[in-house]
Order: structure tokens, then C-alpha cells, then sequence
């Protein structure tokens, strides 16, 4: 792009933003907002690089996403970083991302302003990713800010299962009979063993890179979820691009299955 172009957008865009900022209705923003920060790997190729190169452009783009998240009054934020299906890429290119994700989430909790909160099958990880992850979640345990869920190792199906497992392992422990359990179970009770137990569901998921698919992202919490799709890579995705998302959140109306 030539350097005229850009220099005008600088210009330009803080103002659009402020705007949008401006015009949003403080009743209708998204108390949780998931996103799918997808897109790493076309970028990098895109730019003559390797894939790890556009891991790490995309996990510098955290710290931004989360503070436009605060300025908004977001409370909770869900980041999809790996998912059990990304455990299956070949071992270099895993072990250099994950040591990328452990990296990320350790810079994340350093700067003791967000409450980190890992959700994904643990025990699917390296245990050296795993230890990393519990470390940062103990770290932040205390600070009274943003919730951000780190979706490392995740996938919707196998949380419902783990959920699942949890209950039934739970009753047992009580001496519930299955007959007993299978009179009472409902939906309230799995959803108490979630990995994100006690916190509100997604009002906006946001997937990046122009893929229109959830692909297992918070199947259970996002039945009456609003989805929005940009067209971006994640490392290119922007604070104007989140307006917008949350822009399109608020102009519709929400009908929770009606």
C-alpha cells in the first residue's frame, strides 16, 4: 500500500472509531464476547513468512483485542488459541506453537490486569503447556478485572463430555442412583460442569479470516449467540474491525430461539 494511503488512514480512523464508539447503545453491548483468532498461517503465507512467524503476529494482537474489550465494558472474553483438532499438526510445527501460546499467556498474566482462566482438556496437552497454563491462572487468581478464558486444547464435543463425565462422577460420589439421576437431569445441570461453570454465555462470537463456521467453538454456550464473521486474518484484525462486530451485535435484535 502506497505511504500516502497509509498516512491517511491514521488520520482517518481514530476518528471513524470514535464515532462508532459514540453511537453504540451502553444497553446493548455484549457482556461476553468469544472469539476464534483464526487465520495465522494464510497470513504468514501471505507474507512470505513461515507459520510460526503468524502465530506469534497473532498472539501480539491479544493484549490490544483485550483493552478494546475493556473500553467497552466487556467482562468476560473467550480466546480460542488451539483446539484438540491442532493437536494432530506435525510435532515441530505443534511444539513451536505451543511454545508460542505458553509465551503469550505468561506475558498476559505479567501484566496482573486480566484473570486468566484456562478451559480445554488439560491432560490432552504436554505437561510442561499444561503446568504453564495452571501457573498463569494461579497468578491472576486475584485481579478484579476482565475474565479471559485461554481455549487451549479445546473442542466442543469433548467438553461436553468431560462435562458429562463430571456429573455422572460427581453423583456417584453422593451414592445417586443412574434411574435416580436420569429422573432430575436437565440442561442446568450440565451446563454447572462446564469448563466456563458460572460464568454468562457468549452474547458475540467473532471468528476471523473470512471461514463462516463454528467448527466446535463453545457448542453448548452459544445456542442463542450472536455470531459476526470478518474477513481479516487475525493478525490484521483491528480496534475498527472489533467496532464494527460489536456494532452489528448491537443492531440486532436477539430472539433467544424464539
Amino acid at each position: 500500500m502506497a505511504d500516502w494511503k497509509r498516512g491517511l488512514r491514521r488520520v482517518l480512523y481514530p476518528a471513524y472509531e470514535a464515532r462508532v464508539v459514540r453511537r453504540l447503545p451502553a444497553d446493548r453491548l455484549p457482556k461476553h464476547v468469544g472469539v476464534m483468532l483464526d487465520g495465522n498461517r494464510r497470513w504468514a503465507k501471505a507474507v512470505g513468512q513461515d507459520a510460526a512467524h503468524g502465530h506469534r503476529a497473532g498472539a501480539a494482537n491479544i493484549s490490544p483485542l483485550l483493552q478494546w474489550c475493556e473500553e467497552l465494558g466487556v467482562e468476560v472474553v473467550t480466546l480460542w488459541l488451539l483446539s484438540t483438532d491442532n493437536l494432530n499438526r506435525p510435532a515441530a510445527e505443534l511444539s513451536e506453537l505451543l511454545g508460542i501460546i505458553e509465551e503469550a499467556v505468561s506475558d498476559l498474566a505479567s501484566e496482573q490486569r486480566w484473570r486468566l482462566h484456562p478451559v480445554g482438556a488439560l491432560d490432552l496437552l504436554p505437561a510442561g503447556t499444561a503446568r504453564r497454563l495452571k501457573e498463569a491462572s494461579e497468578q491472576t487468581r486475584d485481579v478484579d478485572g476482565l475474565i479471559v478464558n485461554i481455549a487451549v486444547g479445546y473442542g466442543g464435543r469433548r467438553e461436553i463430555a468431560d462435562a458429562v463425565r463430571s456429573l455422572l462422577s460427581d453423583h456417584a460420589s453422593r451414592g445417586t442412583s443412574i434411574e435416580e439421576l436420569a429422573d432430575t437431569l436437565d440442561v442446568d445441570h450440565i451446563a454447572e460442569h462446564l469448563y466456563t461453570k458460572g460464568q454468562p454465555d457468549p452474547d458475540l462470537v467473532i471468528r476471523t479470516s473470512g471461514e463462516q463456521r463454528l467448527g466446535g467453538f463453545l457448542l453448548w454456550q452459544s445456542a442463542h449467540s450472536e455470531f459476526y464473521f470478518c474477513e481479516a486474518y487475525w493478525p490484521d484484525f483491528r480496534r475498527v474491525d472489533f467496532l464494527r462486530a460489536v456494532r452489528a451485535y448491537a443492531e440486532r435484535e436477539r430472539r433467544f430461539g424464539a
